[in-house]
């Protein structure tokens, strides 16, 4: 089904004089409510970046600490945490990709029924994220930091393991 189809539910002459003044105050709060999400996007990384920080410094006094040499299952637990901490954070980001996508992919055929299409625009000069020396996107570099945090826990996990 073409998207244009579904997202536009009655034509200009169905609506009346003031469906362009309607049209650009709704994608005003569309795209504002995209800004909205990347906030809360980032909001997300600042808040597992230091979940992840506290564990691995955490992990870092347990191996320093000889008290807590005795204490694997406490070790365990905290590698174990800090890997399902990662998986959670992988896939958090890759939901608000996907929901990028979607509101682009929403702009764009908005624009399509504006003077400009300032982001439809943008993204073609960008090559749509396609050449890297243009523009590399920024999920794809925010995609791996919970693979970094998941790999230094299984090394801390392996090295506790090792050491005690």
């Amino acid at each position: 089904m073409n998207e244009s189809n579904s997202l536009f539910k009655v034509t200009e002459e169905e609506y009346g004089q003031d469906y362009k003044k309607h049209l650009f105050a709704q994608y005003k709060i569309y795209v504002e409510s995209m800004d909205r999400i990347s906030d809360r996007r980032q909001n997300a990384n600042n808040y597992f970046i230091t979940i992840n920080t506290i564990l691995i410094s955490f992990m870092g006094v347990l191996f320093q600490i000889k008290i807590f040499e005795s204490i694997m299952w406490l070790k365990s637990l905290v590698t174990f945490v800090g890997v399902i901490i990662c998986i959670i954070f992988w896939f958090l980001l890759r939901s608000y990709k996907q929901l990028n996508k979607g509101k682009f992919r929403v702009i764009h055929e908005i624009e399509k029924k504006l003077p400009i299409a300032l982001y439809d625009y943008e993204w073609k000069i960008l090559e749509e994220g396609k050449n890297k020396r243009v523009y590399y996107p920024f999920s794809h570099i925010e995609m791996i930091i919970p693979w970094v945090f998941g790999i230094v826990y299984i090394v801390l996990g392996v090295l506790f393991f090792k050491c005690s």
